[in-house]
């Protein structure tokens, strides 16, 4: 009899449990990051087949991209390797430009720098470079902040007839910082100088030391002849900082840009100008964006394809890091123009998100 009551009590127990219980939905774990040795080539893959993706379209995909002058495309899937594929000569070793794309990597390393003590964002440029270093009047020069140069806010003339020009010529007033926006190479360059004289390394030094090294990228920045500082590295370097954006600046548990709120802000609308735009970053799924070289307003998303979350490195010709946290997924993709669009923007976005949809169920 006692051992009857005891098994009633334990039954009874299990079944008021299970009644309290029955509503509370099963954790959803999701698979962690995966990332790649520093060192070497290895790589974990996954398949698309394993993943539930259609297989048929990946391959349509692959013949697709041939057609428009890839050299290389990459698709991580939670860190992992699902489609590499490289066209024509082009190989896994094989260094490309970046074009505009270096961009969102130029502000990572100014979040670094603000987090090491260096600069402060907040801070007028005059402040890390002297002043002159625009033609600006000096009152109007001293009102334009790193930040400013972070958002495309500066108010300097992207229309002068050289875009890429860091002369302080090339360099004029256009409106008060903080107005205007506008895509100005040459005016986002000049954080380059800044980084250089608030760290007594070259760029490219602190660059290596800081980010390259720490995440196992190869390559560097190169002065082209308009003044302009491009990076150069293979595709899976490119990949490798898609990755550390989807992980939010942290590498293998190793925080590589520390400062939680500078990511957040980078990866978000950052003024109210262009709100595709967030720290030399474009992002996707905002009620209206402005493209480069124009001053309107465009009500769409940036991608209609693509997913809302997605944020983007993006380069003339068609250099693209697409990073969307919602599926744990980076796209690389270095090559010629698809099209004929010269921009960061073209209309190859669109066109291939309507494709990679059909892919990743």
């Amino acid at each position: 009899m006692k051992y009857f009551l005891i098994l009633l009590i334990v039954v009874t127990s299990a079944i008021a449990s299970c009644k309290k219980n029955k509503n509370t939905p099963t954790p959803f774990v999701t698979e962690s990051l995966y990332f790649p040795p520093n060192t070497g080539s290895e790589w974990a893959t996954t398949t698309a087949q394993s993943l539930g993706w259609n297989t048929t379209e990946l391959n349509n995909l692959n013949a697709y991209l041939l057609n428009k002058n890839t050299k290389a495309f990459i698709i991580l899937k939670n860190g992992k390797i699902v489609n590499e594929q490289y066209f024509g000569t082009f190989t896994s070793d094989s260094l490309w430009y970046w074009a505009s794309a270096g961009k969102t990597l130029t502000a990572l390393l100014v979040g670094i720098a603000q987090k090491d003590g260096l600069i402060n964002i907040n801070n007028p440029t005059s402040l890390y470079l002297g002043t002159g270093w625009t033609s600006a009047p000096l009152a109007k020069e001293n009102l334009i902040t790193i930040k400013n140069q972070l958002t495309m806010t500066s108010g300097l003339d992207d229309l002068n007839g050289n875009n890429d020009c860091t002369l302080p010529s090339c360099l004029s007033y256009k409106a008060d910082a903080g107005t205007r926006w506008a895509y100005h190479t040459g005016a986002y360059t000049v954080l380059d100088k800044v980084i250089e004289n608030a760290s007594g390394m070259s760029y490219n030094t602190y660059y290596q030391q800081k980010l390259r090294d720490r995440i196992g990228m190869n390559g560097g920045w190169v002065k082209t002849l308009n003044s302009n500082n491009v990076n150069f590295s293979n595709a899976r370097s490119m990949a490798r900082f898609g990755l550390l954006m989807l992980a939010k600046g942290v590498w293998n548990g190793t925080p590589i840009l520390n400062d939680t709120a500078y990511i957040n802000t980078m990866i978000n609308t950052s003024q109210p100008l262009n709100k595709g735009y967030g720290y030399l970053t474009w992002l996707n799924g905002k009620e209206s964006f402005m493209f480069p070289g124009l001053q309107a307003v465009v009500a769409q998303s940036i991608v209609a394809n693509a997913p809302a979350d997605m944020y983007c490195a993006l380069g003339k010709n068609d250099q693209k890091i697409y990073v969307v946290p919602s599926k744990k997924i980076v796209v690389i993709r270095m090559g010629n123009s698809a099209g004929v669009a010269q921009s960061a923007l073209s209309s190859f976005d669109d066109e291939l998100w309507g494709k990679l949809k059909l892919i990743i169920l």
